[in-house]
């Protein structure tokens, strides 16, 4: 059982100026007094930082290998016997809609010649048959296995670079549109396919998304608070935070490699947790300002009571974001660590920037009024009045005339008591509908074809399956390994191998066996009858590696792999769906774990893990029916359907999974104040309930417009995750903590803070709530 500790007795009086009890209460309270120093070292900071940013901060790639996996093997061995076959291919995509690519034989020469002259190029593949030359390719609308279309109006120029186009920046195709320039000229439509097109994406700007999303919260603070100072304190220390994080990320970038959606993702978190830290702590502070405390003080007191709720619920978020490197795919772990790293930002400027400013407003905070302003509540369960008088500072205070009459909140809070099983099964049927379409799951990679049509890359990726298939847009290269056969024994190899491909179930076409100028390595390229993202296709790859191939050199000392980038999309969908139930199990493990210690609760801790996955897996609910079925997609500016980006259910079960707890831990810590201070269960779950539903509802509505503002990205990953999380925390703020916590801490009453008395002797002690600071 829960024991209550004893108020220290050296507490100072309520009207006292001197700093709380505790090391983040006397934080709080000098940077309050010391406002102007305070402030002084975060302009530094962010100057500073944004200085080196300018000066050492480095780029954003998706390059990343998949070792120990068949896909880079494959690329190992066909490097090693084949260089000029091996690196990293992009294609330019020729189109002529009036006569045949012969006609432009010169301008192609030409443009295949420049192009070979380009740093980091290995090899380039011309398109066009040498003059005099029939052009063997099958009649159009056929099965084409050449690069040359059959009515000659389509061709692509593969390009082969020993590095990832990715890591070259955008300025490396200024050298391949000049080379291609003849080409524009004559007439021709020239595009960038795979690698090369992605190149040449627009730089993601975020600008748009974080207007949209501080125009939201701005409003929302005023309607919460009812003044403008009070709502755009949050909004300014949420903007420092995200600036010096993404400095830092920037500076991180130059020494490791970072996705490209990494700098996007800091954002959306950074602003999402900063304003509600912010939040959280304003409205203590606020209350004790009206309840007539000096400033600083209750600067120091918030920061004592709601800053721990702060502290304990941004480690939760880190440690969850950090849970994904038991991936063990570091290019996931660095999504991880990316908005971890705005996370701390903001937990940062809560401790320290938000007193310092509360102490620069001081009495003033709810100056420059909308409306009349109110509070939360105070801990003893009164509430603000109405007749004014004035702080020891000198600033207007409402005084407290004693027991406030129950607001909507504790009246709701008692109507759930009367029916916990009614409420219960309500949000529980919510919640099953929801996710309902997560059991048909289907992860992927989204191709080309869910561009823009203003992207370059969709515009090659529409010529090419117009020409020569959806499948030329993801070729598969098969690769045989036949360096330790004997020699003697190689020609009844290739036949058998070439018996093995010659019709493979999924495939389109494939074409001859041919060997490495060395003769030890054998080469094909498959082409799939769908389209990349298709899961006919990654059936067809999981055949070929795991079927047709291990049969095809069977008996013999040969290898054989499936490369390319379509097959290492496979490979690395495959691994992550492998590995996800253990991120799951390692993020709920440690998650339960932190709120065991911090309320010494066996069934609470219990509690917020499961009601937390229930949240997370409507919100995957959501996310599927939105993109893989379509219902709503277009609306965002997704061509069809598409699969769930294999990366976005760990890093939105992370991400969520943290913030779920952040709302968890403001609600526990304010009902394990209330149970700690009067014994009674119930009437706990009622006052908490009050005092928080205002300010928890507010700040999920600004987390819900920051996380919504970006789905008017042009990124299909971005968008996927601004809806996730967008819907996450709007599930999490209304059905689990309206209906669910509510009805689940009613029915389980005063054994929800049990735990057996050796497991309390263990566990060390957290005051989250702060109630040894309380005066």
């Amino acid at each position: 059982m829960t024991s209550r500790p004893p108020p220290p007795s050296d507490a100072a009086p309520r009207g006292s100026s001197g700093p709380p009890a505790g090391w983040l209460g006397r934080t709080g309270h000098w940077c309050a007094r010391h406002f102007l120093v305070v402030i002084a070292l975060w302009l530094v900071c962010l100057g500073g930082t944004h200085a080196l940013e300018r000066t050492f901060g480095g780029e954003y790639s998706d390059d990343f290998t998949l070792p120990a996996t068949q896909s880079q093997d494959g690329a190992d061995v066909l490097k090693a016997h084949d260089p000029a076959a091996g690196g990293f291919s992009g294609q330019v995509v020729l189109h002529d809609g009036s006569a045949p690519l012969t006609r432009f034989g010169d301008q192609v020469s030409r443009a295949v010649a420049d192009l070979r002259k380009l740093p980091h190029v290995l090899s380039v593949q011309n398109p066009l048959p040498p003059p005099g030359a029939t052009t063997g390719q099958k009649p159009s609308g056929g099965p084409n296995t050449g690069p040359l279309s059959g009515d000659g109006k389509t061709a692509y120029i593969t390009v082969r670079l020993d590095t990832p186009p990715s890591t070259l920046g955008a300025s490396y195709l200024d050298g391949v549109d000049r080379a291609v320039r003849p080409l524009r000229e004559a007439g021709v439509q020239v595009e960038y396919g795979g690698p090369l097109g992605e190149l040449a994406r627009p730089q993601p700007n975020d600008r748009t998304s974080e207007i949209i999303g501080f125009a939201v919260a701005i409003v929302v603070l005023l309607i919460g608070f009812g003044s403008v100072l009070a709502a755009g304190l949050p909004l300014v220390t949420a903007l420092a935070g995200v600036v010096i994080g993404l400095s830092a990320l920037a500076l991180l970038a130059a020494a490791f490699t970072f996705a490209t959606v990494s700098p996007t993702l800091a954002t959306m978190i950074g602003l999402g947790v900063g304003i509600d830290y912010a939040l959280f702590l304003l409205t203590r502070h606020r209350q004790h300002v009206m309840d007539g405390m000096d400033p600083a003080r209750s600067a120091g007191l918030a920061m004592a009571t709601s800053g721990r709720a702060v502290l304990v619920s941004g480690c939760t978020v880190i440690v969850a974001l950090m849970g994904l490197w038991v991936s063990g795919v570091s290019f996931i772990g660095k999504l991880g660590v990316a908005a971890a790293v705005t996370v701390v930002s903001a937990v940062l400027g809560a401790l320290t920037l938000v007193p310092a400013l509360l102490g620069l407003v001081g009495t003033r905070v709810d100056r420059l009024r909308v409306r009349t302003p109110v509070a939360e509540g105070s801990p003893d369960g009164r509430r603000a009045g109405s007749p004014e008088g004035k702080t020891e500072a000198g600033g207007p205070v409402t005084a407290r005339p004693g027991p406030a009459a129950p607001g909507p909140w504790h009246r709701y809070a008692r109507r759930v008591e009367r029916g916990p099983w009614w409420f219960l099964a309500a949000g529980v049927l919510v919640i099953a509908v929801l996710s309902v379409p997560l059991l048909f799951i289907r992860l992927g990679h989204i191709g080309d074809g869910a561009d823009p049509e203003s992207f370059t890359d969709r515009r090659a990726y529409d010529l090419t399956s117009r020409a020569f298939g959806p499948g030329a847009n993801g070729p598969l290269t098969l690769v045989i390994d036949q360096s330790r056969v004997p020699a003697a024994d190689r020609p009844a190899l290739a036949g058998t191998a070439a018996e093995a491909l010659a019709d493979p179930p999924g495939a389109a076409s494939v074409t001859p066996l041919r060997p490495t100028p060395d003769g030890d390595v054998l080469v094909a390229t498959a082409f799939s009858a769908t389209a990349p993202q298709d899961a006919a296709t990654t059936g067809l790859v999981n055949r070929l590696k795991n079927d047709t191939l291990p049969k095809a050199v069977s008996g013999t000392a040969a290898r054989g792999y499936v490369t390319g980038t379509t097959a290492t999309q496979a490979d690395f969908v495959g691994m992550l769906a492998a590995r996800l139930p253990l991120i799951i199990a390692a993020v709920v493990a440690l998650a339960f774990l932190l709120i065991l210690v911090v309320f010494h609760g066996i069934l609470v801790a219990l509690k917020a893990a499961a009601l937390n996955l229930l949240s997370i897996a409507a919100s995957y609910g959501v996310v599927v029916a939105v993109f893989q079925w379509g219902w709503g997609g277009p609306a965002l500016g997704v061509s069809g359907t598409v699969p769930i980006e294999s990366y976005v259910p760990m890093m939105m079960f992370a991400i969520v999974f943290g913030l779920s707890m952040d709302y968890e831990i403001f609600l526990l810590s304010r009902i394990h104040e209330a149970w700690l201070r009067t014994g009674d269960a119930k009437d706990s779950v009622a006052h908490a309930l009050e005092i928080t539903a205002r300010v928890i509802t507010c700040a999920a509505l600004i987390m819900v417009s920051v996380f919504a503002a970006f789905i008017v990205s042009e990124n299909i990953v971005v968008k996927m995750l601004a809806v996730g999380l967008a819907v996450s925390v709007l599930i999490d703020a209304t059905v689990v903590r309206l209906l669910l916590v509510p009805a689940v801490m009613t029915l389980l009453g005063r054994s929800a803070w049990w735990a057996p008395p050796w497991l309390e002797r263990v566990l060390p002690r957290v005051d989250a709530e702060g109630t040894d600071a309380e005066p």
